[in-house]
């Protein structure tokens, strides 16, 4: 018996991995995210909402080969029930060529 329980702790310890894209849904388009971009170095996306911040910093370093250019995360859910990450980068980078990459300037 203590393999059949040993085989279901580890069943739902199981993480599942999502590519980049499944986490980072889409950039939020607004007035108020594009002057986030250029006064404080921050991106805005929608993303997945079962995902945390540690996945989400790891979402956008793999979608933009961006390693160690997060300085943090932070998240709210919508009035529409969507999450949205706020994500800053450190000063060295630049949000403008993130936004550039997707098209948004």
């Amino acid at each position: 018996m203590a393999k059949k329980n040993a085989e279901k702790e580890t069943a739902k310890t199981k993480t599942v991995v999502k590519g980049p894209w499944e986490i980072l849904k889409y950039a939020h388009l607004t007035e108020k995210s594009i002057a986030l971009i250029e006064r404080a170095n921050t991106v805005v996306f929608i993303v997945d909402l079962k995902a945390n911040k540690p996945q989400i910093v790891h979402a956008f370093e793999e979608a933009f080969g961006a390693k160690g250019k997060v300085a943090r995360v932070n998240t709210e859910i919508t009035a529409n029930g969507e999450k949205k990450a706020f994500i800053k980068l450190k000063k060295e980078f630049s949000a403008g060529d993130v936004a550039v990459k997707l098209g948004i300037v």
